[in-house]
């Protein structure tokens, strides 16, 4: 049986999806050993799409600024703001809505992490060459 398997044209450690998440686990990983405050990746990243808005945004447009599904949002929205590092006001158009914005405690937070950031970045894509980390930015931005 494994060997009927083993001689079809499919090889998975040649895989755009899995060789993604192997990637996404390695910077996961490096992201994880130096993150300094207490953010995971999804919340950094809600962190900064709403503090570079020019003003507030909607959950469900968030969500998709940030590449989340509903639930997950919800769940990054609620954590950050019982840290106080963003905070939800009645929309002035739409009474049934609520947007989101940082509070100044999540901007000095942010403005604190985004150096350690880069070099997450940096140290992720240190085994390819300038050259190598341009093409695979350009690329990923192709097909995302």
């Amino acid at each position: 049986m494994a060997s009927d398997l083993a001689s079809q044209d499919y090889r998975l450690d040649e895989q755009v999806g899995f060789l993604l998440r192997k990637a996404n686990q390695r910077h996961l990983t490096i992201l994880s050993g130096m993150m300094p405050g207490g953010l995971t990746s999804m919340q950094f990243s809600t962190l900064y799409r709403l503090a570079t808005e020019p003003g507030p945004v909607s959950q469900n447009a968030l969500g998709r600024m940030v590449a989340m599904d509903a639930a997950t949002t919800k769940g990054v929205v609620a954590r950050l703001q019982a840290r106080n590092l963003i905070r939800t006001e009645p929309d002035p158009t739409d009474k049934r809505r609520y947007t989101l914005s940082t509070t100044e405690e999540g901007r000095a937070l942010l403005a604190g992490i985004l150096p350690v950031m880069r070099e997450i970045t940096r140290e992720t894509l240190a085994p390819l060459s300038p050259t190598e980390q341009e093409t695979l930015v350009r690329l990923l931005k192709k097909i995302s």
